[in-house]
């Protein structure tokens, strides 16, 4: 049994060494995940209130020339997209990468939201989509490897803080919990 010992302390160790860094990734985008209503991991928004002066009540006379001349104080006039009129008074801009402006027609007044694309977060969480077949081979592994670290840490420490002692209890109420969760 001591061999044993030895081989889960070697296996254990090791594999817990090659994915140390995919475990703290996807615990990490799991938070992110798990709190996406406090915080948005693909796209930080600012957005920014202001007055137009331009007279937009008309909308015939509203055309690209006029809103780009509106998004010209944002420097957005080269990411527009298009315009339209969604209700009776309010003027919407789509701009390339999801940034918009939005401006009643009547009182002028405007609210540009800009999206910026969280790089490192948004890529964390990413994974968690599954973003192709490599990344469900290479995810099947990792799953694989993280059976292999669980089962050769269970058996590396004997006595009665061992799985046989204090672990064994503690790897019930490992279980329990979830079930628990389940049935509740």
């Amino acid at each position: 049994m001591s061999k044993f010992r030895k081989w889960s302390r070697i296996i254990h160790r090791d594999v817990s060494y090659l994915f140390a860094g995919m475990i703290l990734i996807y615990a990490l985008s799991g938070i992110l995940m798990n709190h996406r209503g406090d915080l948005n991991p693909h796209y930080s928004v600012s957005r920014h209130e202001y007055k137009v002066s331009a007279d937009l009540t008309d909308k015939t006379k509203v055309d690209k020339e006029l809103v780009l001349s509106l998004l010209e104080p944002l420097g957005e006039e080269g990411n527009y997209t298009k315009h339209y009129f969604p209700k009776g008074e309010e003027m919407k801009v789509f701009l390339k990468g999801g940034s918009s402006l939005v401006i009643n027609t009547q009182t002028g007044e405007a609210v540009y939201e800009n999206l910026q694309r969280r790089p490192l977060l948004s890529d964390m969480v990413k994974l968690h989509y599954n973003p192709g077949r490599w990344w469900t081979t290479f995810s099947d592994i990792f799953a694989v490897c993280l059976i292999l670290i669980t089962l050769t840490g269970l058996v590396m420490v004997k006595g009665s803080k061992g799985f046989w002692g204090r672990g064994g209890i503690l790897f019930i109420i490992g279980i329990v919990i979830p079930v628990l969760f389940l049935m509740l």
